[in-house]
């Protein structure tokens, strides 16, 4: 999963009803391509370089995972929706909306279709002033100017005028900090890892991720699961406290919770199918020693799959010692999984279906399951 661009975006529109076209494109961009952190004051100004009826402006700035040609072809599929007919042939003309990529992170793209920095954005000053509102420190890759100073010289004199009405962001309707601690679970290859990173990252949340990666003994487990069960178990136990005592007991000021791919009671689901019934009862023993001392997340997701598409999820991500799992192991997984949270009433629950949904690349389906956990 691609880490997210910030992309700073200007929006306009002088024909029809203007306001509304405004936030008809800020829904539509927020529903199909990425998170909208903040949006401008929405300023009046006169057409520039034609005469028409005044214009409605603003700027917003806009967290991806999209490409920037892939964010040029979505912006413009917006603007046929939205009734915009482009003619490059004459010239500049009034429109239903414009959606126009001022920057794309540091990045300096030079197209057929696509200039990035836009090259005239330091000549505008329709898209300078929104722009400087919510975002003056950035620095114009090519110029080396921050916006405030790419407006103070600015020699486009338009007077522009706010208006007293705020565009509404689509985002503020998914509010997660009123928990502290979310965490996320699922059977192997549901997609925890993937959800986590992606909330994340849209709602400003200090990420913890498990180091599975890191323990020696999980491949070997899978080529000799009797021999290493219970090393592998003792060893997740210890590192999952560890990380989950350690991540928690640690504040960022900076963050509004905490989301986490895992919760640690997935140590006893696991031990109870991989551990003989001696192993298992001496594991109980010290699991809940350690467990009454770590704290429970105030929500707790767990992704659902059905067994065939985890198996297609596990072969897509192609780690050579999950290639062999068996349909009967991740089936006892789920059952434990589920088992498990039918009796849980310390916590919310929230059990999600997603065999038939891709959260990962497909925005509507991430959408869909946000909508569901409020």
């Amino acid at each position: 999963m691609l880490k997210p661009i910030t992309y700073h975006i200007a929006l306009g529109s002088n024909k029809g009803n203007k306001l509304k076209n405004l936030q008809a494109a800020v829904d539509a961009i927020y529903e199909r391509i990425g998170n909208i952190k903040l949006i401008s004051k929405v300023y009046q100004s006169p057409a520039f370089g034609f005469k028409s009826d005044d214009f409605l402006n603003c700027c917003l700035v806009l967290y991806s995972s999209l490409e920037p040609q892939t964010v040029l072809e979505s912006l413009l599929a917006i603007e046929a929706d939205l009734g915009r007919t482009r003619n490059v042939k004459t010239g500049y003309e009034a429109r239903t909306i414009d959606l126009d990529i001022v920057f794309a992170g540091n990045q300096i793209i030079n197209t057929e279709s696509l200039q990035v920095p836009h090259p005239e954005m330091a000549k505008r000053r329709f898209v300078l002033l929104p722009l400087n509102n919510i975002a003056s420190k950035v620095k114009h890759p090519k110029l080396n100017k921050e916006i405030w100073e790419l407006l103070e010289v600015c020699q486009d004199n338009s007077v522009l005028k706010p208006i007293n009405v705020w565009l509404k962001n689509p985002s503020k309707r998914f509010d997660f900090s009123k928990f502290n601690y979310i965490a996320i679970e699922g059977n192997i290859g549901a997609g925890k890892t993937s959800l986590a990173t992606k909330m994340a990252h849209e709602f400003n949340a200090k990420l913890i991720l498990e180091r599975f990666a890191d323990n020696p003994f999980l491949p070997k487990f899978y080529k000799d699961a009797n021999r290493y069960a219970f090393t592998l178990e003792m060893s997740f136990l210890a590192d999952r406290y560890q990380q989950i005592s350690d991540d928690l007991s640690q504040l960022d000021l900076f963050k509004d919770f905490v989301v986490s791919d895992y919760d640690v009671f997935k140590s006893l689901i696991f031990s109870k199918i991989t551990l003989n019934e001696d192993e298992f009862s001496l594991y109980r023993k010290l699991f809940y020693l350690i467990h009454k001392d770590i704290a429970k997340p105030e929500l707790y997701i767990y992704l659902y799959q059905n067994t065939k598409r985890l198996q297609e999820n596990i072969k897509k991500r192609g780690r050579d010692y999950e290639q062999h799992i068996a349909d009967d192991y991740l089936e006892k997984i789920n059952a434990g999984y589920l088992d498990f949270l039918k009796t849980q009433k310390d916590f919310k629950v929230k059990i999600i279906d997603v065999s038939d949904r891709d959260f990962v690349e497909n925005r509507a389906d991430y959408l869909w399951v946000l909508n569901e956990l409020v």
